[in-house]
C-alpha cells in the first residue's frame, strides 16, 4: 500500500498528471473511470486566484466521483501562495500540490514552475510555509535540476520531505531540456533509494506504454506512475497498464464503438461545463489519439478539429461510426 498522508493508495499508483487544457473535469471523470487512482487539476496560478480571475477560479472545480483529488497551484510569492491555500481549501480537495516543475517560459520568468529551481531555498521554504498552513497533505511535482550541471534532486526531495511535503513527483528531465530527449528515470532512483527517504517518489516522463510503467515499477523501484502526454484521447491508457499489470499481456484494442462514446461523453461533458465555445475548442486536441489509426480519417478529423458548432462534431462522430463501423484498431 501507498499512503500520501491518510489517503491510501493500492501498490504502485497510476496518477493522472496536471497537464493545461487537458486534466480538466470531463477528462478527469473519464480518466477516473478506466482505472486512474489519483487526479490532478491544470495548475493553478496563485496570483490569479487571489485576483479571482474567472479562468483560475474555475479550476477549482472538483466533484466527489474525482477523488482523491489534488488541486494544483504554482507561483513564487510567499503571500500570494498562503492566500492561494485558505482558497483552494474551500474547494475540498483531498491534496495540494505544488508546481515546481512547470518548464514555460511565461511561468519560469515570474520564478515559478521549474524557475524556482534556481533557488532551493525558497522552494523549501515555500512548502514547508504551505505545509504549516493547512492541514491537507502537501504534495511536489518537480524536474530533476534547472539544468544538468544544477541536478541535485536527491537533496532536494529530502529537504521538502523534512518541512512536511507527503509524496513528491519527478519529471526525468531537467528544465533547460523541455521535452526533449529522453527522460532519466536513473535520479528518481536514486531519491527512492536514499535511506532517509520514508514519503511515496512518484516518477513521471515517457510512460507510452504499459512496459514503459513495468519498467518504472520493476527496474527502477519508485511507488507510483504520474501520466501525461499518453493519456490525451487516450483514457484507458490506465486500465492498459493494469490489465498489462495482472496478466502480463496487452488489453484487447479499445472498440470503435467504444471510443466514439467516449468521444461523445467528453465533448458534452466539456460543453456543460465550461459552455459550448470552449468546450468545443479545448476538447479538439484529443480526437486525434481517439481515433488514431483509422485509415482516410483526415476529413473527419478536419470536421472535428475545425468546426466551432458543436453539432457539427457530433455529427463527425456519427459518420465516423457509420462508415468506419468494420475497423479492427491493432
Amino acid at each position: 500500500m501507498v499512503k500520501i498522508g491518510d489517503i491510501e493508495l493500492p501498490d504502485f499508483p497510476l496518477l493522472l498528471a496536471p497537464m493545461e487544457d487537458v486534466s480538466d473535469p470531463p477528462f478527469r471523470a473519464l480518466c477516473k473511470e478506466q482505472g486512474a487512482d489519483v487526479v490532478y487539476t491544470e495548475f493553478v496560478s496563485s496570483e490569479g486566484l487571489i485576483r479571482n480571475a474567472a479562468k483560475s477560479v474555475m479550476k477549482l472545480d472538483i466533484y466527489e466521483k474525482e477523488r482523491p483529488v489534488g488541486i494544483q497551484i504554482f507561483g513564487a510569492n510567499l503571500d500570494s501562495m498562503l492566500q492561494t491555500i485558505d482558497i483552494v481549501e474551500k474547494s475540498n480537495p483531498d491534496i495540494i500540490d505544488i508546481n515546481f516543475g512547470c518548464p514555460v517560459k511565461k511561468v519560469v520568468s515570474k520564478g515559478a514552475g521549474a524557475g524556482i529551481l534556481k533557488d532551493v531555498c525558497l522552494m523549501e521554504q515555500l512548502t514547508a510555509e504551505m505545509v504549516k498552513r493547512t492541514n491537507l497533505p502537501v504534495t511536489v511535482k518537480t524536474r530533476l535540476g534547472w539544468d544538468h550541471d544544477s541536478i541535485k534532486i536527491v537533496e532536494v526531495a529530502e529537504r521538502l520531505q523534512d518541512v512536511g511535503c507527503k509524496a513528491i513527483a519527478i519529471h526525468g528531465r531537467t528544465r533547460a531540456q523541455m521535452y526533449k530527449g529522453n527522460a532519466d528515470w536513473k535520479p528518481i532512483a536514486e531519491v527512492k533509494n536514499n535511506p532517509r527517504m520514508h514519503i511515496p517518489v512518484f516518477g513521471n516522463g515517457d510512460v507510452d506504454c504499459p512496459e514503459r510503467a513495468m519498467e518504472m515499477r520493476d527496474s527502477y523501484g519508485l511507488d507510483g506512475c504520474m501520466i501525461g502526454r499518453a493519456t490525451i484521447g487516450n483514457p484507458w491508457f490506465f486500465k492498459q497498464v493494469k490489465h498489462f499489470f495482472k496478466t502480463g499481456e496487452h488489453l484487447s484494442p479499445i472498440s470503435l464503438q467504444e471510443r466514439v462514446e467516449a468521444a461523445r461523453r467528453h465533448l458534452q461533458m466539456a460543453i456543460d461545463w465550461k459552455g459550448e465555445k470552449l468546450g468545443v475548442f479545448e476538447t479538439r486536441r484529443h480526437y486525434t489519439n481517439y481515433f488514431k489509426g483509422i485509415p482516410n480519417f483526415k476529413e473527419y478529423r478536419m470536421q472535428m478539429v475545425t468546426s466551432d458548432d458543436s453539432k457539427d462534431v457530433f455529427q463527425a462522430f456519427d459518420d465516423v461510426l457509420a462508415n468506419f463501423s468494420d475497423y479492427q484498431f491493432a
